[in-house]
């Protein structure tokens, strides 16, 4: 009796393992391909829960239900106006059917190296086919450029036909065929980046600082045309002010002259005597003082006064 209790242990512990190891779990997230020896065997398992193989004789190969991504590198691309450019791309894919991905690419290592090829080849043929504002552009809409937009005589952007996202989606369209033979569906693609390459960089930057020299220059020069048309009217506004205000003080000390004169007149109408003393007590307070020598003659009115003062 007591023999046969390790035995009736060592059973269950092989149970245990040989039941662990045929059991696997399917996530929601993931589908999966038994494969016997390597072989595939049986149809793909996509519905999750718990599942059973055979153990140590079969494999469960786990693959993602999910969106996965694919990064492509920079490449250097002429365009069909010879302007070379670096574009920058990436993808979505999923796995849509498991067992032909398994047998033609094995595993996501082997399917990125595949859309490498794929993706990259058809990004350089599409870009090849295109100008370069064809590649950058989407639309014929006006550029948001308000300092080009008020010179009249600012340059236009020629008109697209085709346009980056129809780009996008002639290269989807052509990858999509190659790709759904690996049991792959391609989903999205989009230009990620894309520039001159450094050699053209500075050509570029050069002929985008001279036109907006340019561009400054003619508004700078506009502004000193301006200028120049108000400081023309403000030189003539104020000569005509001056004008009028000297006619007007003229006017002014004229009739001043006139009405003087009147006094004068009718004072020395009155008493001409006393007018001509006054006037001369007028002449000593501007031309005497205390430091004052006057030399007169017998027959000065001067002395008359000073003689025969009233």
């Amino acid at each position: 009796m007591r023999s046969t209790r390790p035995t009736l242990v060592i059973v269950l512990l092989v149970g245990l393992f040989l039941a662990a190891s045929s059991a696997y779990i399917v996530s929601e997230t993931n589908q999966v391909v038994i494969t016997q020896f390597g072989e595939p065997v049986g149809e793909p398992i996509t519905e999750p829960g718990l599942h059973f193989k055979i153990p140590f004789i079969q494999t469960a190969n786990m693959f993602e239900k999910r969106f996965l991504e694919w990064d492509g590198f920079p490449n250097q691309v002429p365009t069909r106006d010879r302007r070379f450019i670096w574009v920058d791309t990436y993808a979505r894919w999923r796995i849509t059917d498991p067992l032909l991905f398994f047998q033609r690419l094995r595993d996501e290592r082997g399917a990125q190296s595949r859309l490498d090829d794929i993706l990259d080849g058809e990004t350089r043929n599409a870009v090849a086919r295109h100008d370069l504002i064809e590649i950058v552009r989407t639309s014929n809409r006006e550029p948001a450029d308000t300092a080009a937009s008020e010179l009249e005589e600012a340059e236009t952007l020629d008109p697209i036909v085709t346009g980056r996202e129809q780009i996008t989606r002639e290269i989807l369209g052509a990858a999509a065929a190659a790709v759904g033979e690996l049991g792959i569906e391609l989903l999205d693609l989009k230009f990620k980046r894309i520039n001159y390459i450094a050699d053209v960089q500075q050509d570029v930057f050069a002929r985008m600082i001279a036109e907006r020299q340019r561009i400054a220059e003619e508004f700078r020069s506009e502004g000193q045309g301006e200028s120049a048309r108000i400081q023309g009217e403000r030189e003539r506004d104020l000569a005509q002010i001056q004008s009028e205000a000297f006619r007007a003080a003229e006017e002014i000390r004229g009739t001043a002259d006139a009405e003087a004169i009147d006094i004068y007149a009718d004072a020395y109408g009155r008493d001409a005597q006393f007018y001509a003393f006054t006037k001369s007590l007028e002449t000593y307070e501007r031309t005497m003082d205390p430091s004052t020598f006057f030399i007169l003659g017998t027959d000065s009115e001067l002395l008359r006064f000073l003689e025969t003062p009233r």
